[in-house]
């Protein structure tokens, strides 16, 4: 492996810190696990999974072939990735007082529903590919990356936010006080921001 183990912790760390946004998809978890419990909300946790491997690993296919291209453009992109994750950090924080928004689409009884939705809801959002194609090259120098370090780099991009999902269904509970209090909302849009822009600075150091 060319990539070593504390870029992959940073970037489990960011993706984690992703991941406790709280967005359509951590909304959606909460109310299927709320209407048919924790065998409701894995379906769709699974059916997310799909999407975070294809978005990630187009986008290494895509710096891959860029970079090979025009020299000199994994140092931009290092940057791009570290204003990406300051500029998420300071809208969250702008904005931290906005509801989150329930798509009913996302919360149909029905395990194969489940997936297909968590499937639709992330394949049908090309910024995701985007938002890798930022953000990978500042963890990663893609143009060094083995077939082994691919296939670590989507495993975490998978596992890390299906472990929460799934995480965030058992404590369900906690969860939906959280999201029914305007204050806590608050509060979790603010530390989440914060640490969004922790990343972005530490990008460039590293």
């Amino acid at each position: 492996m060319t990539v070593s183990f504390i870029e992959l912790l940073i970037y489990a760390g960011g993706i984690f810190i992703l991941f406790i946004t709280p967005g359509p998809v951590w909304v959606a978890i909460v109310a299927r696990t709320l209407s048919g419990g924790f065998h409701a909300a894995w379906p769709l946790a699974l059916g997310v999974v799909v999407g975070d491997i294809i978005w990630p690993f187009l986008a290494i296919i895509g710096v891959t072939w860029v970079v090979g291209t025009f020299s000199g453009f994994m140092t931009i992109l290092r940057w791009i990735a570290c204003l990406i994750f300051m500029f998420m950090g300071v809208s969250l924080i702008r904005n931290a007082n906005n509801e989150i928004h329930q798509n009913n689409r996302l919360t149909k009884p029905g395990a194969s529903a489940g997936f297909f939705a968590g499937l639709a809801v992330i394949l049908s959002n090309p910024k995701a590919i985007l938002f890798y194609l930022g953000i990978l090259p500042g963890f990663f120098d893609l143009t060094q990356v083995s077939d082994i370090d691919i296939l670590a780099i989507l495993a975490i991009s998978a596992f890390v936010p299906f472990a929460g999902n799934c995480v965030l269904s058992l404590m369900v509970t906690q969860a939906q006080h959280l999201l029914n209090s305007p204050t806590a909302l608050r509060r979790a849009h603010i530390v989440s921001g914060i640490l969004l822009i922790i990343v972005g600075i530490i990008i460039p150091l590293t």
